[in-house]
Protein backbone atom coordinates (compact mmCIF):
# COMPACT_ATOMS: atom_id res chain seq x y z
CA UNK A 1 0.00 0.00 0.00
CA UNK A 2 1.46 3.31 -0.86
CA UNK A 3 3.02 5.44 1.90
CA UNK A 4 0.72 8.82 1.58
CA UNK A 5 0.84 11.68 3.43
CA UNK A 6 -1.87 11.98 6.21
CA UNK A 7 -3.61 15.07 7.12
CA UNK A 8 -6.67 16.71 8.13
CA UNK A 9 -8.48 20.08 7.36
CA UNK A 10 -11.48 21.99 8.77
CA UNK A 11 -14.72 22.31 6.12
CA UNK A 12 -18.36 22.79 6.48
CA UNK A 13 -18.25 22.31 10.32
CA UNK A 14 -16.23 19.12 10.11
CA UNK A 15 -12.61 17.71 10.70
CA UNK A 16 -12.23 16.01 7.59
CA UNK A 17 -9.00 13.14 7.26
CA UNK A 18 -7.36 12.90 3.86
CA UNK A 19 -4.74 11.05 1.79
CA UNK A 20 -2.26 13.12 -0.07
CA UNK A 21 0.38 13.29 -2.59
CA UNK A 22 2.41 15.84 -4.30
CA UNK A 23 2.69 19.82 -4.91
CA UNK A 24 1.10 22.32 -7.26
CA UNK A 25 -2.61 22.68 -8.38
CA UNK A 26 -5.21 21.08 -5.78
CA UNK A 27 -6.76 17.91 -7.13
CA UNK A 28 -9.45 16.58 -4.79
CA UNK A 29 -10.62 13.50 -5.04
CA UNK A 30 -14.01 12.53 -3.56
CA UNK A 31 -15.21 8.82 -3.01
CA UNK A 32 -18.62 7.51 -2.89
CA UNK A 33 -20.10 4.37 -0.97
CA UNK A 34 -19.19 1.58 -0.02
CA UNK A 35 -15.62 2.76 -0.63
CA UNK A 36 -12.71 4.73 0.55
CA UNK A 37 -10.55 7.72 -0.68
CA UNK A 38 -7.85 4.56 -0.86
CA UNK A 39 -9.59 3.77 -4.22
CA UNK A 40 -7.48 6.34 -5.66
CA UNK A 41 -4.21 4.96 -4.22
CA UNK A 42 -3.20 3.82 -7.86
CA UNK A 43 -4.30 7.65 -9.05
CA UNK A 44 -2.80 10.12 -6.37
CA UNK A 45 0.95 9.21 -7.17
CA UNK A 46 -0.02 10.03 -11.03
CA UNK A 47 -1.59 13.47 -10.20
CA UNK A 48 1.27 14.18 -8.31
CA UNK A 49 3.70 13.05 -10.99
CA UNK A 50 1.79 15.26 -13.57
CA UNK A 51 2.13 18.77 -10.96
CA UNK A 52 -1.06 18.25 -9.12
CA UNK A 53 -1.70 18.94 -5.13
CA UNK A 54 -3.77 15.17 -4.63
CA UNK A 55 -5.85 14.91 -1.69
CA UNK A 56 -8.61 12.03 -1.41
CA UNK A 57 -10.56 12.92 2.08
CA UNK A 58 -12.75 10.58 4.62
CA UNK A 59 -15.90 11.49 3.31
CA UNK A 60 -18.71 12.62 5.62
CA UNK A 61 -19.20 10.11 8.48
CA UNK A 62 -16.14 7.71 6.96
CA UNK A 63 -13.93 7.07 9.72
CA UNK A 64 -11.59 8.43 10.82
CA UNK A 65 -12.89 11.87 9.58
CA UNK A 66 -15.39 13.15 12.51
CA UNK A 67 -18.97 12.25 13.04
CA UNK A 68 -21.23 14.60 11.92
CA UNK A 69 -23.84 15.84 14.60
CA UNK A 70 -26.67 14.37 12.42
CA UNK A 71 -25.51 10.66 11.03
CA UNK A 72 -29.08 9.71 10.16
CA UNK A 73 -29.33 12.46 7.53
CA UNK A 74 -27.01 13.50 4.76
CA UNK A 75 -28.58 15.04 1.67
CA UNK A 76 -27.56 15.90 -1.58
CA UNK A 77 -27.29 19.21 -0.51
CA UNK A 78 -24.73 18.33 2.15
CA UNK A 79 -22.20 16.50 -0.29
CA UNK A 80 -22.14 19.88 -2.24
CA UNK A 81 -21.33 21.80 0.64
CA UNK A 82 -18.80 19.60 1.89
CA UNK A 83 -17.08 19.44 -1.83
CA UNK A 84 -16.82 23.29 -1.72
CA UNK A 85 -16.03 23.85 1.52
CA UNK A 86 -13.29 21.24 0.93
CA UNK A 87 -11.99 23.21 -2.33
CA UNK A 88 -12.11 26.31 -0.82
CA UNK A 89 -10.24 25.35 2.93
CA UNK A 90 -7.94 23.09 0.90
CA UNK A 91 -6.62 26.17 -1.12
CA UNK A 92 -8.09 25.34 -4.33
CA UNK A 93 -7.85 27.66 -7.21
CA UNK A 94 -8.38 29.12 -10.71
CA UNK A 95 -6.14 25.59 -11.75
CA UNK A 96 -7.81 23.35 -9.50
CA UNK A 97 -9.28 19.54 -10.58
CA UNK A 98 -12.19 17.96 -9.50
CA UNK A 99 -12.40 14.01 -9.76
CA UNK A 100 -15.48 12.20 -8.65
CA UNK A 101 -17.07 8.99 -8.17
CA UNK A 102 -20.30 7.83 -6.61
CA UNK A 103 -21.58 9.61 -4.13
CA UNK A 104 -18.74 11.66 -4.80
CA UNK A 105 -20.22 12.12 -8.43
CA UNK A 106 -23.39 13.34 -7.00
CA UNK A 107 -21.57 15.98 -5.43
CA UNK A 108 -18.95 17.01 -7.94
CA UNK A 109 -22.07 17.83 -10.61
CA UNK A 110 -23.69 20.07 -7.67
CA UNK A 111 -20.08 21.96 -6.50
CA UNK A 112 -18.56 22.12 -10.14
CA UNK A 113 -22.44 23.66 -11.27
CA UNK A 114 -22.90 26.05 -8.38
CA UNK A 115 -19.62 27.45 -8.25
CA UNK A 116 -17.50 27.34 -11.58
CA UNK A 117 -15.21 29.59 -10.36
CA UNK A 118 -13.71 26.92 -8.20
CA UNK A 119 -12.48 24.63 -10.72
CA UNK A 120 -10.67 24.83 -13.76
CA UNK A 121 -11.20 21.14 -14.75
CA UNK A 122 -14.10 18.31 -13.98
CA UNK A 123 -13.09 14.44 -14.15
CA UNK A 124 -16.74 12.56 -12.89
CA UNK A 125 -16.89 8.42 -12.91
CA UNK A 126 -19.52 6.23 -13.04
CA UNK A 127 -22.66 8.95 -11.97
CA UNK A 128 -24.14 10.83 -14.79
CA UNK A 129 -25.90 14.18 -14.65
CA UNK A 130 -28.97 14.34 -12.56
CA UNK A 131 -31.13 15.11 -15.84
CA UNK A 132 -29.78 11.46 -17.39
CA UNK A 133 -29.83 9.79 -13.81
CA UNK A 134 -33.67 10.32 -13.50
CA UNK A 135 -34.05 8.60 -16.75
CA UNK A 136 -32.23 5.55 -15.50
CA UNK A 137 -33.51 5.31 -12.30
CA UNK A 138 -37.18 4.81 -13.17
CA UNK A 139 -36.46 2.02 -15.41
CA UNK A 140 -36.82 -1.79 -14.47
CA UNK A 141 -33.19 -2.87 -14.84
CA UNK A 142 -32.20 0.17 -12.71
CA UNK A 143 -34.65 -0.51 -10.40
CA UNK A 144 -33.36 -3.81 -9.84
CA UNK A 145 -29.67 -2.75 -9.21
CA UNK A 146 -30.66 0.18 -7.23
CA UNK A 147 -32.51 -2.84 -4.53
CA UNK A 148 -29.90 -1.20 -1.69
CA UNK A 149 -32.09 2.41 -1.91
CA UNK A 150 -35.22 0.71 -0.41
CA UNK A 151 -33.62 -1.84 1.76
CA UNK A 152 -31.35 0.67 3.49
CA UNK A 153 -34.20 2.29 4.39
CA UNK A 154 -35.10 -0.75 6.90
CA UNK A 155 -33.32 0.93 9.51
CA UNK A 156 -34.34 -1.57 12.52
CA UNK A 157 -32.96 -4.76 10.60
CA UNK A 158 -30.25 -3.13 8.06
CA UNK A 159 -27.32 -2.27 10.37
CA UNK A 160 -27.08 -5.30 11.74
CA UNK A 161 -27.63 -7.43 8.27
CA UNK A 162 -24.93 -5.27 6.16
CA UNK A 163 -22.25 -5.78 9.44
CA UNK A 164 -22.91 -9.73 9.48
CA UNK A 165 -20.03 -11.69 8.98
CA UNK A 166 -17.12 -8.90 8.46
CA UNK A 167 -19.59 -7.04 6.16
CA UNK A 168 -20.24 -10.03 3.87
CA UNK A 169 -22.87 -7.88 2.39
CA UNK A 170 -20.00 -5.57 1.22
CA UNK A 171 -18.06 -8.17 0.07
CA UNK A 172 -21.04 -9.14 -2.56
CA UNK A 173 -22.20 -5.60 -3.47
CA UNK A 174 -18.40 -4.97 -4.74
CA UNK A 175 -18.63 -8.04 -6.14
CA UNK A 176 -22.16 -7.22 -8.18
CA UNK A 177 -20.97 -3.41 -9.34
CA UNK A 178 -17.15 -4.81 -10.46
CA UNK A 179 -18.23 -8.29 -11.60
CA UNK A 180 -15.14 -10.61 -11.37
CA UNK A 181 -12.42 -8.08 -10.15
CA UNK A 182 -10.56 -9.43 -6.78
CA UNK A 183 -11.07 -6.76 -4.11
CA UNK A 184 -9.55 -8.32 -1.45
CA UNK A 185 -7.17 -5.59 -0.96
CA UNK A 186 -10.05 -2.87 -0.85
CA UNK A 187 -12.85 -4.44 0.87
CA UNK A 188 -10.36 -4.16 4.08
CA UNK A 189 -9.77 -0.72 3.58
CA UNK A 190 -13.61 0.35 3.05
CA UNK A 191 -14.74 -1.87 6.04
CA UNK A 192 -12.76 0.16 8.25
CA UNK A 193 -14.11 3.06 7.52
CA UNK A 194 -17.57 2.23 8.62
CA UNK A 195 -16.78 -0.76 11.29
CA UNK A 196 -17.96 1.71 14.11
CA UNK A 197 -21.67 1.78 14.10
CA UNK A 198 -22.15 5.18 14.14
CA UNK A 199 -20.24 5.82 11.40
CA UNK A 200 -22.18 2.97 9.79
CA UNK A 201 -25.27 5.35 10.53
CA UNK A 202 -23.69 7.72 8.59
CA UNK A 203 -22.32 6.05 5.80
CA UNK A 204 -26.24 5.11 5.25
CA UNK A 205 -27.44 8.46 6.17
CA UNK A 206 -26.88 9.13 2.29
CA UNK A 207 -29.54 6.78 1.48
CA UNK A 208 -31.84 7.66 4.07
CA UNK A 209 -31.53 11.31 3.12
CA UNK A 210 -32.44 10.92 -0.04
CA UNK A 211 -34.35 7.70 -0.38
CA UNK A 212 -36.96 8.18 2.11
CA UNK A 213 -40.16 5.83 0.31
CA UNK A 214 -42.49 8.38 1.65
CA UNK A 215 -40.71 11.41 -0.40
CA UNK A 216 -38.57 9.39 -3.33
CA UNK A 217 -39.66 10.10 -6.78
CA UNK A 218 -42.66 13.03 -5.43
CA UNK A 219 -42.90 16.34 -7.83
CA UNK A 220 -41.11 18.09 -4.27
CA UNK A 221 -37.68 15.18 -4.19
CA UNK A 222 -37.28 15.86 -7.77
CA UNK A 223 -37.42 19.51 -7.36
CA UNK A 224 -35.16 19.32 -4.40
CA UNK A 225 -32.96 17.34 -6.06
CA UNK A 226 -32.63 19.58 -9.03
CA UNK A 227 -31.84 22.50 -7.03
CA UNK A 228 -29.21 20.29 -4.84
CA UNK A 229 -26.86 18.72 -7.86
CA UNK A 230 -28.82 19.21 -11.11
CA UNK A 231 -29.73 22.53 -11.63
CA UNK A 232 -26.76 24.10 -13.71
CA UNK A 233 -24.65 22.81 -16.31
CA UNK A 234 -20.99 22.55 -15.93
CA UNK A 235 -18.57 25.53 -17.29
CA UNK A 236 -15.35 23.58 -16.66
CA UNK A 237 -14.39 21.08 -19.63
CA UNK A 238 -15.28 17.60 -17.81
CA UNK A 239 -14.25 14.21 -18.99
CA UNK A 240 -16.84 11.16 -17.78
CA UNK A 241 -16.12 7.74 -17.57
CA UNK A 242 -18.64 4.78 -17.28
CA UNK A 243 -18.26 1.24 -17.30
CA UNK A 244 -20.03 -1.24 -19.75
CA UNK A 245 -19.76 -3.63 -16.49
CA UNK A 246 -20.52 -1.35 -13.60
CA UNK A 247 -23.56 -3.27 -12.07
CA UNK A 248 -24.37 0.21 -9.91
CA UNK A 249 -25.83 2.07 -12.25
CA UNK A 250 -26.59 0.86 -16.07
CA UNK A 251 -25.58 3.82 -18.77
CA UNK A 252 -26.16 2.85 -22.42
CA UNK A 253 -23.33 4.38 -25.18
CA UNK A 254 -25.92 6.89 -25.98
CA UNK A 255 -26.53 8.28 -22.50
CA UNK A 256 -22.70 8.18 -22.03
CA UNK A 257 -22.04 10.66 -25.36
CA UNK A 258 -24.73 13.29 -24.34
CA UNK A 259 -23.18 13.56 -20.83
CA UNK A 260 -20.96 16.53 -22.44
CA UNK A 261 -23.74 18.34 -23.52
CA UNK A 262 -24.10 19.10 -19.77
CA UNK A 263 -20.43 20.06 -19.53
CA UNK A 264 -17.85 23.08 -20.81
CA UNK A 265 -16.35 22.92 -24.08
CA UNK A 266 -13.70 20.93 -24.79
CA UNK A 267 -15.75 17.58 -22.37
CA UNK A 268 -15.10 14.16 -23.71
CA UNK A 269 -17.02 11.46 -22.57
CA UNK A 270 -16.27 7.36 -23.22
CA UNK A 271 -18.05 4.55 -22.42
CA UNK A 272 -15.40 1.70 -21.30
CA UNK A 273 -16.00 -1.68 -22.07
CA UNK A 274 -15.14 -4.60 -19.73
CA UNK A 275 -15.02 -2.72 -16.75
CA UNK A 276 -17.19 -2.13 -13.83
CA UNK A 277 -18.19 0.64 -10.87
CA UNK A 278 -14.32 0.43 -9.57
CA UNK A 279 -12.60 1.38 -12.10
CA UNK A 280 -10.41 2.83 -10.61
CA UNK A 281 -9.03 -0.18 -9.43
CA UNK A 282 -9.95 -2.53 -11.76
CA UNK A 283 -7.83 -1.40 -14.53
CA UNK A 284 -5.98 1.58 -12.78
CA UNK A 285 -3.25 2.08 -15.32
CA UNK A 286 -5.69 2.39 -18.61
CA UNK A 287 -7.90 4.47 -16.10
CA UNK A 288 -5.19 6.85 -14.79
CA UNK A 289 -3.62 7.53 -18.49
CA UNK A 290 -7.28 8.55 -19.69
CA UNK A 291 -7.77 10.58 -16.97
CA UNK A 292 -4.58 12.13 -16.78
CA UNK A 293 -4.30 12.15 -20.17
CA UNK A 294 -7.16 14.83 -20.23
CA UNK A 295 -5.42 16.90 -18.03
CA UNK A 296 -2.63 17.11 -20.32
CA UNK A 297 -4.85 17.79 -22.85
CA UNK A 298 -7.40 20.98 -21.76
CA UNK A 299 -5.32 23.98 -21.06
CA UNK A 300 -2.74 22.29 -18.71
CA UNK A 301 -1.41 23.83 -16.05
CA UNK A 302 2.53 25.06 -15.82
CA UNK A 303 3.03 21.96 -13.73
CA UNK A 304 1.35 19.86 -16.07
CA UNK A 305 3.24 21.17 -19.18
CA UNK A 306 6.66 20.40 -17.38
CA UNK A 307 5.55 17.16 -16.50
CA UNK A 308 5.05 16.31 -19.63
CA UNK A 309 7.94 17.58 -21.38
CA UNK A 310 6.48 20.58 -23.43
Amino acid sequence: MPDFERGTVEANGLEFHYLAAGVGPLALCLHGFPDSPWTYRHLLPELARAGYRAVAPFNRGFAPTELPADRHHVHSSTMVADALALGEALAGGQEAVLIAHDWGAVAAWGAAGRRPELWAHCVILNIPPFAIFGENIVTYDQIKRSFYFWYFQLQHVVEASISADDFAFIDRIWGDWSPGYDASEDLPLVKECIRDPRHLQAALGYYWGQFDPTRFGSPEWADEQLAAWGSHNLQAPTLYLHGTNDGCHGMTAEQVARVPDHCGPGSESELIDGVGHFMLVERPREINERIVGFLQRVAPTPEVRAAAGT
